[in-house]
């Protein structure tokens, strides 16, 4: 298993991200990350974004945007060439895989989003949730069957919510291979309705999921929705784990 290049969900720090955009990215930076993946801009635009991002040394691994429509598909792939990434990620709603058929109307506008993008140096990917892997219609995960059925789309499998689902992440990661290049990677109490902790803190196997992980993966990116400790000492401390156990590198 070789490290990774370490990236962090800049949703992780949004509330002081709201406040000062680019202090939280130099803070960020000293913490060694080498890559940010956006999900908002926070009032500056992608031009503004791209000259603090590379003062500091940082990459842009991805970024957490709207699903591409023929409305917006053309400002989706100037923000991307713009802040030089070519990865695009969205994803859908807790009610959205009721049914099989349910699922596969979101396979359906993924593989359009993804088609939209062809030929524009940017790829689609799908972030999933937990309620993509708590059920199974005919023996498969809703993941499963929207993955098969959009076959234009990467998956960003995010690994804790895999396991809050009650599939088994490394089985999932592996499953995936080449067609997962991003992952999530977050920890906690496996509980969908509790806070999670730094990495390495929680219930994840770490060397059996990042084990699983093929060496096409392009990023590991840590990214916590909630947690009752500090949110940035948590995500300081998270790539520290990840550092020192030889899992990722940074900068």
């Amino acid at each position: 298993m070789k490290p990774f290049p370490i990236s962090v969900q800049l949703y992780s720090v949004r509330e002081a991200a709201a406040k000062d955009f680019p202090a939280v990215l130099k803070r960020i930076a000293g913490m060694g990350y080498a890559g940010v993946e956006f999900a908002g801009f926070h009032g500056h635009t992608p031009r503004e974004l791209r000259r603090i991002v590379d003062d500091l040394g940082l990459k842009v691994s991805s970024n957490h945007g709207p699903m591409p429509t023929k409305e917006n598909v053309n400002e989706i792939i100037d923000t991307a060439h713009t802040l030089g990434y070519t990865r695009h990620v969205a994803g859908f709603g807790p009610n959205q895989f009721t049914t099989k058929a349910d699922t596969l109307k979101c396979a359906e506008i993924a593989q359009t989003a993804a088609e939209l993008l062809k030929g524009s140096g940017v790829t689609f990917g799908l972030h999933n949730h937990w309620w993509e892997f708590d059920k199974q219609f005919d023996g498969q995960y809703p993941h499963e069957i929207m993955m098969a059925a959009a076959p234009d789309c990467f998956a960003q499998i995010d690994t804790y919510w895999v396991k809050v689902g009650g599939a088994d992440p490394a089985q999932i990661v592996r499953q995936y291979g080449a067609r997962a290049p991003l992952l999530h990677i977050k920890d906690g109490p496996g509980v969908k309705e509790q806070s999670m902790t730094a990495v390495g803190a929680g219930i994840m196997d770490w060397q059996a999921v990042i084990g699983a992980a093929a060496d096409t993966t392009e990023w590991l990116i840590v990214e916590l929705d909630r947690c009752d400790t500090d949110m940035f000492e948590a995500v300081a401390e998270s790539c520290r784990y990840l550092v020192s156990n030889g899992f990722a590198r940074g900068r």
